[in-house]
């Protein structure tokens, strides 16, 4: 029998960070955008709080994970995109677990690739997408390459074909790639979720009653969409609501230079094994088959960690265990004719947050949804706060603590903000096309329940109404009826960035008694 959470006298020891790839924010039990239910993910839910309005600082994976784990904004950690190196002076959250005596274990990957000060350039991580963050002690890698992945895969007995990850093409010999109603080649047993769970449990049961900290990352749902079965055939393709789009991609990409590029190059190869043509050829049906199979591989993942929970409630461990569940990014799904997390719009951006506290003073707020604006960087403060542990000064985000005990802070933050840098990496090339040098390939969003600014280092600004357009067709940057309100918004934003800046020494200061070290209030 599960215990209650709170009820246990002892200290709460143990820390399980769920991080999976891809999963945006309305795909949530509950939600009219999922057509099923995840009943271990609805527990969390029904046991911790959950924070609608979450987003993550930055996209794609390697700044948003970044942010997540150092705590600090896109224009501080400047690890601006996949394969941009990570400064290694950071203070990461696995630095700050080590010295707090904990010896943080992860499963999966953080896609951080190593500061080139720092080792040489003919290092073989320069070659692959990600690498694991230093501190971290890797208990069933993904990266690089996804060797550790398809080792076991082959070790488990499964012949792999020549081009290994053709495991994730549709079953049968005159499958057709792209969205699809069939099956993966490979079964459910050897997916890499099963992978992931196999190494959290193998993990998990080696710890014998010592204190914990895991980072279970799951790859799914991210691209190729295709899952094993039976999860293939959970949902019918007429059950998942249709995409939000303009009539066209070329009207849709009138919208703004960065929309027009994106709806221009984003190809279906990204997202289905073996695929061809541009994801705006996509047409509805294939996008509601593509979202069909995308709430499948969330219903894998469900059952996933349905088993990693049995094992801590068996063992007793749930009742000492903070858990929380999140995302690096979200997907755009076909939403604006987009696929994938880019640009601006709140699909790449929005993802799920929920935090299970297993302490009395957490009792409160159990099984509540809250509206207060949370971003991904204050995950880091929060599972430190928890500990115990000293939260950095340089850290941007702050503990969720006090509104997981249900006291909301008057000075809590007004507005989300996010970033998105667009430069030049090897698969993608935007600068040339929009006539932009490498650092002014930036953008900044801030946005309330009211409205929606984004600023452009080299662009035109969008201004968006949300009150009127709450999906974010009309762009009114430049209508004078909205120019008080992009004003202030603009001052919002750029206040928000100055208050922000780097500040990981300027609490110090020197005196004629020596070095005074100055507390100022968050």
């Amino acid at each position: 029998m599960t215990d209650t959470p709170g009820a246990s006298e002892a200290r709460a020891i143990n820390v399980l960070l769920i991080v999976v790839d891809q999963w945006r924010a309305d795909m949530m039990p509950g939600s009219p955008a999922l057509p099923i239910d995840l009943p271990n993910i609805r527990r969390l839910m029904r046991e911790g709080v959950t924070f609608r309005n979450h987003v993550t600082t930055a996209v794609p994976c390697g700044p948003a994970r970044a942010s997540l784990l150092t705590g600090l904004y896109l224009m501080n950690h400047r690890a601006v995109q996949n394969t941009v190196p990570l400064d290694a002076r950071h203070f990461t959250l696995a630095r700050a677990l080590r010295a707090a005596g904990y010896d943080p274990a992860l499963i999966g990957y953080t896609t951080t690739t190593p500061d080139p000060r720092t080792t040489p350039r003919r290092d073989p991580r320069f070659t692959v997408l990600g690498d694991l963050m230093e501190g971290f002690r890797s208990v069933g890698a993904f990266e690089p390459g996804m060797d550790g992945y398809f080792g076991w895969v082959a070790q488990k007995g499964y012949a792999l074909p020549p081009n290994r990850t053709d495991i994730w093409l549709p079953e049968g010999e005159d499958a057709v790639p792209g969205a699809t109603d069939r099956p993966a080649r490979i079964p459910k047993e050897l997916s890499d979720s099963a992978f992931f769970t196999e190494r959290a449990l193998s993990y998990l049961k080696g710890r014998d009653g010592k204190p914990w900290f895991l980072h279970l990352g799951y790859y799914r749902p991210h691209p190729p969409f295709v899952a094993p079965a039976p999860y293939h055939a959970l949902v019918k393709p007429a059950d998942v609501a249709a995409p939000i789009r303009a009539a066209t991609p070329e009207r849709e990409a009138r919208q703004h230079p960065l929309l027009g590029f994106y709806l221009g190059s984003i190809a279906q190869s990204s997202f289905f094994q073996g695929a061809s043509g541009l994801g705006v050829e996509l047409d509805e049906a294939a996008l509601r088959q593509m979202r069909a199979t995308y709430c499948g591989m969330l219903a894998e993942i469900d059952d996933r960690l349905g088993e990693v929970f049995a094992h801590l409630d068996a063992t007793r461990q749930w009742q000492d265990t903070l858990v929380i569940f999140t995302s690096d990014h979200g997907e755009q799904l076909g939403d604006h004719w987009l696929l994938g997390k880019i640009g601006y719009f709140d699909e790449s951006f929005r993802i799920p947050l929920i935090v299970r506290d297993p302490r009395a003073e957490a009792d409160v707020t159990r099984g509540r949804t809250l509206q207060a604006f949370t971003e991904s960087i204050d995950v880091m403060p929060t599972i430190l706060d928890w500990l115990g542990a000293e939260v950095p000064r340089a850290a941007d985000g702050r503990s969720l603590l006090p509104l997981v005990e249900g006291r909301h802070p008057a000075d809590w933050r007004d507005a989300l903000t996010y970033e998105f840098d667009f430069r030049d990496v090897y698969y993608s090339h935007p600068e040339a096309a929009l006539g932009l040098p490498m650092d002014h390939c930036s953008l900044a969003v801030i946005q309330d329940d009211e409205a929606k600014y984004v600023h452009f280092a080299g662009l035109p600004p969008l201004f968006f109404d949300l009150r009127e357009d709450p999906h974010q067709f009309v762009d009114r940057a430049a209508d004078p009826a909205c120019a008080a309100r992009v004003k202030d918004y603009a001052q919002r934003l750029l206040t928000h960035r100055m208050r922000h800046a780097e500040r990981t020494l300027t609490h110090f200061r020197a005196t004629p008694h020596g070095l005074e070290e100055r507390r100022p209030a968050r």
